[in-house]
């Protein structure tokens, strides 16, 4: 891994992109963000993640982060094996109409490097800022919950569902446990 994309204080906060090659619009469908969601939960109940805030977006996400055990860079990288097999399958098993095209893309991605064994779901690495004060952590849980406004899926952050916004707003969607930071 690129000493950029490495965390470095490692019980730090940090606010962390992970994006998909190519910015392919993969997470449209409900049945991709799941497979994220389920992974984030696994890491929370089995290696001490704590996720503070969330987006997914169609071709990214979003996060704030800290883990209290495993060290946050083996933790997303976790994250990002074991999503992309789930993608692949999830592909495979569900009616995607564009199924033929991302296989061969995320298959193209994965020649090109000669490193990832079938496909390539993920860029390498991941973008992560530390957040070190107050007025960091607004800002990005700001960015964050407005991605969806500023794409214009919904006018309200709160009405998003595959954010945290609407934890903040007391409004939990369920959909992860939620680790307040402000």
């Amino acid at each position: 891994m690129s000493e950029k994309y490495k965390v470095r204080n490692l019980e730090g906060v940090y606010f962390i992109t992970c994006t998909v090659i190519d910015w392919v619009d993969l997470l449209t469908r409900p049945d991709y963000k799941q497979v994220i969601i389920d992974s984030l939960k696994h890491c929370q109940k089995k290696k001490g993640l704590q996720v503070h805030a969330f987006v997914i977006m169609s071709n990214h996400f979003h996060a704030i982060l800290s883990s209290t055990e495993t060290p946050l860079n083996d933790i997303v990288r976790d994250i990002k094996k074991f999503t992309s097999k789930e993608f692949i399958k999830t592909i495979v098993e569900i009616n995607e109409s564009r199924r033929v095209w991302l296989l061969k893309k995320f298959s193209f991605a994965a020649n090109r490097i000669k490193r990832a064994e079938n496909y390539k779901i993920w860029k390498d690495g991941f973008h992560q800022i530390e957040l070190t004060d107050m007025a960091m952590v607004w800002q990005k849980l700001d960015y964050i919950h407005m991605n969806p406004v500023k794409d214009m899926i919904v006018l309200e952050p709160k009405h998003y569902y595959f954010s945290s916004a609407a934890f903040y707003e007391d409004e939990d969607n369920g959909l992860l446990t939620i680790n307040p930071i402000v």
